[in-house]
């Protein structure tokens, strides 16, 4: 199962290229790597992520043609087919190309990942020391603790940050209040529709 790891998106992305699927991969990949380099072997943790990266990799071969091998080719599941005993809509020999397509993919996402972790190895012992002392850590525990992220993106920041949000509502307030201010002097017009006579 998922041993507690979170990730909250600012909003739904539809279209991902394959370099996007293929992170997603690594990340979901990270948990079983990380036990690999901290502790010699991997458990049974990883079952959900595991799924999941199948699902994907996958997808990225069989619905979206992003397999040299295969081409721009898709072969959507077909639900009613397949529980009808309906023939699948290839040969048996593009199915054994699909999954050894998989598998290297997988093991190439995976190596990726491994060599990250590697690489950031004093990062992730910092993490997980943090995790020891307090169950739950923010992107902004994060950031003081490993430093930002290498590439920006302003709308993620600003999403997963809550001293974005802090910063955001103390301007909220610092508005409310001169507003509020105006009000005294008489000249309260925020009730007021445009367009209505009173």
């Amino acid at each position: 199962g998922a041993l507690g790891f979170a990730q909250y998106l600012p909003k739904e992305t539809f279209l991902r290229s394959r370099e996007q699927i293929m992170d997603i991969v690594c990340m979901a990949l990270a948990g079983r790597a990380a036990e690999q380099v901290f502790f010699g072997q991997v458990t049974t943790g990883a079952s959900d992520d595991l799924r999941r990266v199948t699902q994907m990799v996958y997808s990225t071969i069989k619905d979206y043609g992003f397999n040299s091998r295969l081409g721009q080719l898709a072969f959507p599941e077909n639900d009613n087919s397949q529980s009808l005993g309906g023939d699948k809509p290839y040969s048996d020999s593009t199915a054994e190309a699909m999954d050894e397509e998989a598998r290297t993919i997988v093991d190439e996402a995976y190596q990726r990942t491994v060599d990250l972790m590697m690489e950031k190895k004093e990062q992730v012992g910092k993490v997980a020391n943090l995790l020891l002392e307090q169950e739950t850590i923010t992107h902004d525990d994060m950031v003081d603790l490993i430093g930002k992220r290498p590439f920006g993106d302003k709308a993620y920041d600003e999403y997963v940050s809550s001293r974005a949000a802090v910063a955001s509502n103390d301007d909220k307030d610092e508005t409310e209040s001169s507003s509020d201010d105006s009000s005294l002097d008489g000249d309260d017009t925020s009730n007021l529709t445009p367009g209505l006579a009173t």
